[in-house]
């Protein structure tokens, strides 16, 4: 780029170098600068707000995978897409983007070796797009690995998983250092992945799949049949779609890399075709789910359609047309739908249905570039190559079909060893009867209520199995303390009615009692009554005179009630004492006008 002049105050000029001038001398004094640092100002400006969106399909994915498996097991998914983030994103700061773009001088077509722990100095002419490289692909990095965290769900030790998060990173870098790093064998045979089809979603596919066989189903889960079970939340597996689907716009208009010279036209049309090959995948999943379910709509075969046809497009979502994107989605939304159940029927329990989403659908997305691609105007994406049925011959369908099928065994195969190297460590597979109680009470102490936990304690409680600490977690949703609080209200509540019924029936007697007597005598049994009262509280302790009753308050005026924390319950004669305090006259009900004298009386409280 030429360097842009400024005419200073003295009418002299000065040379002010231009973005890409860095650039420039960076590539003169090195010996390779990958095309990922190409970028100016707006270029970084689209890639960081690319980045911020795509992290937000975090969230999306937590909510979705939380939304599929059961209730007692909910917070446990979201823990893993947590970890994912911190363990695989600092492991792809430490090895893992220096594997993919890294500059050193071992680098080979398999893997790059150079840019460990990144940190360029503020000298460096790329200081600016290498932080911007880096989180681009960070949030690229985070999304393959939490793809597989759904499919280990509900019988993966978390223990376990969190060793995995941390080494999957290992499973990811590599290839996607073949298909989009300056070294990769594959970039340089000509392989096109915009946005990761393949080294996305196809590893993460093929790792859930490797995780999903390597683990076994989930207890019982094939003991009637291969139906999908129940779901545990799905207005969240709804509400997780809505988030993926934004964040797939990031993730595919983001893929442009930019929005300077002809990339901003590219990034608006990878946009439109994401969204059209989504209306595909749906449409085609609609008419699958209600002739599959006499008419019924089914949830997961409209959302996991949905997603694999998003996946399908992904690969080259600027490369084609508005109705090459709809088939193309349709076709992906169609292997998704029949891939879930044949996964079922070969025993591979993948409780999302990751291994079809992503991985069957990641696979036809690459091939789909061989087919329909075209060679895009002012862009060498393709390198002037056309798909097959654009007139470009069989050499793109067959490197693009070369790269389906290393990515393919190399997420499998590398994830089988990880898992097997994890197990001699760590077992893998959480305790059976862990198991049943779920990963949420046994690994983080969270108790539900109403989902069938309390009947598995007690099924549990013969066994020679240690719940000591995890029958006392609190449910959640509840405050504890609260809870003991209006216990011993109830407590001292029912204490105060037993007290008022004695004193009831002693009145009665009182009276009956006084009948056929004169009134000298009934004054006497009167004043005798009330030195019982005075001398006997609530108790049954003596009194020596009514100053010490709880009630009394010294002149007649409105007993106050106290009621304390702890267990002890009392009640007060000053509010200064109490930290709630109640007028005797504003209890009891209906039954003030007739029980007045006695409500008067220093001696007694009258409590309903």
């Amino acid at each position: 780029m030429a360097a842009n002049a400024t005419i200073l105050s003295n009418g002299s000029s000065s040379t002010t170098p231009s973005p890409g001038t860095f650039q420039s001398l960076a590539r003169n004094n090195s010996y390779i600068i990958p095309g990922v640092y190409d970028l100016n100002v707006e270029d970084t400006n689209w890639v960081l707000t690319s980045s911020f969106i795509i992290f937000t399909m975090q969230t999306g994915f937590g909510m979705l995978e939380s939304g599929c498996v059961s209730v007692k097991n909910e917070v446990n998914i979201m823990m893993k897409n947590i970890i994912d983030i911190v363990l695989g994103g600092f492991t792809y700061w430490l090895f893992g983007y220096a594997m993919s773009f890294g500059r050193g001088a071992l680098n080979n077509p398999f893997v790059a070796l150079g840019d460990f722990l990144i940190d360029p100095d503020v000298s460096d002419p790329l200081f600016g797009p290498i932080f911007a490289a880096f989180l681009f692909q960070l949030s690229f990095s985070t999304t393959a690995t939490t793809i597989v965290s759904g499919a280990m769900a509900e019988r993966c030790n978390f223990k376990a998983y969190c060793i995995f998060s941390f080494f999957n990173t290992i499973v990811y870098c590599i290839p996607a250092g073949w298909v989009w790093g300056e070294h990769g064998f594959l970039k340089n045979l000509g392989v096109v992945d915009i946005a990761g089809s393949g080294p996305v979603h196809l590893i993460g596919g093929a790792s859930a799949f490797a995780s999903a066989a390597i683990l076994g189903p989930r207890l019982g889960r094939y003991a009637k049949g291969t139906d999908p079970l129940p779901l545990g939340n799905p207005v969240n597996a709804c509400m997780g779609l809505f988030v993926l689907w934004w964040g797939w716009l990031a993730f595919n208009s983001g893929s442009t890399y930019g929005v300077s010279g002809a990339k901003w036209a590219y990034a608006a049309r990878a946009a439109v075709m994401t969204m059209m090959g989504s209306f595909g995948g749906g449409s085609f999943s609609i008419i699958y789910s209600m002739y599959n379910n006499d008419g019924r709509m089914d949830v997961v075969d409209l959302i996991n359609g949905i997603l694999a046809s998003l996946v399908s497009v992904t690969a080259g979502c600027y490369l084609y047309h508005a109705w090459e994107a709809i088939v193309i989605g349709a076709i992906g939304s169609a292997l998704c739908c029949f891939g879930m159940p044949l996964f079922d029927r070969m025993g591979v329990d993948d409780p999302v249905g990751a291994s079809s989403v992503h991985g069957v659908a990641g696979i036809w997305g690459v091939l789909a570039v061989g087919l329909f691609a075209d060679n895009p105007l002012r862009m060498d994406t393709t390198s002037g190559r056309s798909g097959l049925f654009k007139g470009g011959g069989w050499y793109m369908l067959g490197v693009q079909s070369l790269s389906a099928l290393c990515l393919a065994c190399w997420g499998v195969c590398v994830t089988f060893l990880l898992l097997w190297l994890i197990n001699k460590i760590v077992p893998i597979r959480m305790d059976p009867n862990e198991e049943l109680l779920g990963a949420d009470l046994m690994e983080h102490r969270i108790r539900h209520t109403q989902i069938g936990i309390s009947r598995a304690l007690s099924a549990l409680a013969p066994i020679q199995l240690d719940l000591g600490d995890v029958i006392d977690a609190p449910p959640i949703g509840r405050n504890p303390g609260h809870e003991r609080c209006v216990d011993e209200i109830e407590a001292a509540s029912h204490k105060l009615h037993q007290w008022r019924t004695a004193m009831d029936q002693f009145s009665k007697k009182e009276k009956a009692d006084s009948k056929g007597l004169s009134r000298k005598p009934m004054e006497t049994a009167r004043t005798q009554t009330q030195e019982t009262r005075r001398r006997v509280n609530m108790f049954g302790k003596p009194m020596a005179n009514g100053a010490d009753n709880a009630g009394y308050d010294g002149g007649g005026a409105p007993v106050t009630v106290s009621i304390l924390g702890g267990s002890d319950f009392r009640l007060k004669t000053s509010k200064k004492e109490g930290k709630e305090v109640y007028p005797m006259t504003n209890v009891g009900g209906d039954q003030g006008s007739s029980r007045g004298a006695d409500r008067n009386d220093r001696n007694f409280a009258w409590i309903d």
